[in-house]
């Protein structure tokens, strides 16, 4: 049903809930495509016309709605981090206020490892296509320098949720730790152990789990350091 709104005197502005819902299929069928295309063909050789026909839509309207092949990438890699188009913060979705209502701090990373394997598996070969491609590209470039930028907030807001729940284990600094998560959740690691080493995304979340606990938490194996490492600067 249309939605009448009162606009200018003599004028009517009609909104219609279905064009609407129309427009957000077409969206959601562009990103699938685009997200399809970019890791089974690599960025360069992926073409706004090929997605368009993917999509089974016209190149003009990929453009209409995204403009170039940069800001199509960034949208699909946005949509596949997050699980969906939402204008909803990182930190505000619900795996983040599951996670931070939980007292004890593995649990904690237990709820981020499940976040993290599933965005991993939407978004991991997104992001790497990006990478390897922000060697050529200079949009491209900056990016994959604000998803590495992303990915240290998170690690960040890990680290120290960790820490609100628990010291970390002796010889473990904050900023030690930040590098370890870092390294964990290199979504590298998790396309060379599912596609090259057939992992299971499940097998996935066990291991960093168990990893990062080994390393971080303490109780568990040696202790380890990293010497000459400075502690000043961000992390």
């Amino acid at each position: 049903m249309a939605v009448v709104r009162q606009g200018y005197p003599g004028t009517r502005v009609y909104r219609s809930a279905r064009r609407a819902e129309q427009a957000r299929r077409t969206r959601a069928r562009i990103l699938a495509a685009a997200a399809d295309q970019f890791v089974a063909r690599g960025y360069g050789a992926t073409t706004m016309g090929s997605i368009a026909e993917a999509a089974g839509v016209s190149v003009p309207a990929v453009e209409l709605i995204f403009g170039t092949k940069p800001k199509l990438l960034k949208a699909a890699i946005d949509v596949a981090i997050a699980g969906d188009d939402a204008p909803v913060p990182m930190f505000e979705r619900e795996w983040a206020a599951a996670a931070a209502r939980t007292e004890d701090a593995a649990a904690f990373l237990a709820i981020f490892a499940r976040a993290l394997r599933e965005a991993a598996v939407r978004s991991g070969g997104l992001i790497v296509v990006a990478d390897e491609a922000a060697r050529a590209d200079g949009d491209i470039a900056a990016l994959s320098r604000r998803l590495s930028r992303q990915r240290v907030m998170t690690v960040t807001w890990i680290v120290d949720g960790l820490r609100e729940r628990t010291a970390l284990r002796a010889g473990v600094t904050r900023r030690m730790a930040i590098d370890v998560l870092w390294l964990l959740m290199e979504p590298v690691v998790f396309q060379r152990l599912t596609r090259e080493r057939s992992w299971t995304p499940a097998q996935f979340e066990r291991w960093f789990t168990d990893s990062a606990s080994r390393l971080l938490l303490p109780g568990a194996g040696e202790v380890w350091e990293t010497p000459g490492r400075p502690e000043t600067g961000p992390p």
